[in-house]
């Protein structure tokens, strides 16, 4: 058997022991999905009138449904996963990497599960979401199938990069909790972006905090693809976070790896 082959059989094995495990432990999977759903209701129905009026230009509801919607679903992302690193961490702990480790499998293969598996879920979630916005209001008539591709595809390269930074963490976190906290800033940074007001509408000394990060730009190309405003160079600088932060990930990740295996 080729190199290739054995590294795709062993991905693949990896890849359904990793969905069989989130199947086991509905708990923490139900929480991922759930989380994001419980914030677009919350923002929309709770807060949506006063955070529609930040907006200006006599916004509604219904506008503002359609703008904080792109937010959330990047939030989903960000949030997702944060339990690839508790998933990590608990392997590495567990023992079970260790155990692997001496067996005759594709070394890299353990990481490429946890990958694959935590974009998958990601695309679940993001779905999960997406179904719920359009039931409670959202839509993006105007889009081509062509913009809605570009969207999906944005969304799935930010989740692979920051699952690459997610795995990463894993392997340097002690304990699941320690995994859980260190994750954090994946769940932060959504909150301190684009995602629920505009960066205009904020204070001159945050709107840099909210400009210069990952998640402001991918938020604002997924508005141009799907709602139809002006995107700019936001798709240029999303593309090159996504780059920057999957070699990131993927040579921290690898190192870590590679670390505890001496």
């Amino acid at each position: 058997m080729s190199t290739l082959s054995l590294a795709a059989r062993d991905s693949s094995t990896m890849l359904r022991r990793n969905l069989l495990h989130a199947r086991r432990y509905p708990s923490l999977t139900l929480n991922l999905l759930l989380t994001p759903v419980m914030m677009l209701l919350l923002f929309v129905y709770v807060f949506g009138d006063v955070m529609s009026a930040g907006m200006g230009g006599g916004a509604d509801r219904a506008a503002y449904i359609a703008y904080v919607v792109p937010g959330i679903l990047m939030m989903t992302v960000g949030g997702t996963v944060v339990g690839t690193a508790v998933s990590v961490s608990n392997d590495m702990t567990e023992g079970i990497i260790a155990r692997f480790r001496t067996m005759a499998i594709h070394r890299p293969s353990i990481l490429v599960g946890h990958v694959v598996g935590s974009v998958l879920q990601c695309v679940m979630s993001v779905l999960l979401v997406g179904a719920v916005a359009v039931a409670i209001g959202f839509r993006a008539t105007d889009a081509t199938a062509l913009e809605w591709l570009a969207a999906f595809g944005m969304t799935i390269l930010i989740a692979f990069a920051l699952t690459w930074i997610a795995v990463g963490m894993g392997l340097v976190s002690p304990n699941a909790e320690a995994a859980s906290n260190n994750a954090l800033p994946l769940v932060v940074l959504p909150l301190i972006s684009s995602a629920f007001v505009p960066i205009d509408s904020m204070p001159g000394w945050f709107r840099p905090i909210a400009e210069y990060q990952p998640f402001t730009p991918a938020i604002e190309t997924l508005r141009g693809l799907l709602l139809g405003t002006e995107i700019g160079n936001s798709a240029w600088i999303a593309l090159a976070w996504c780059a920057g932060l999957t070699v990131l990930g993927y040579v921290w990740s690898k190192s870590a790896f590679d670390r505890g295996a001496k």
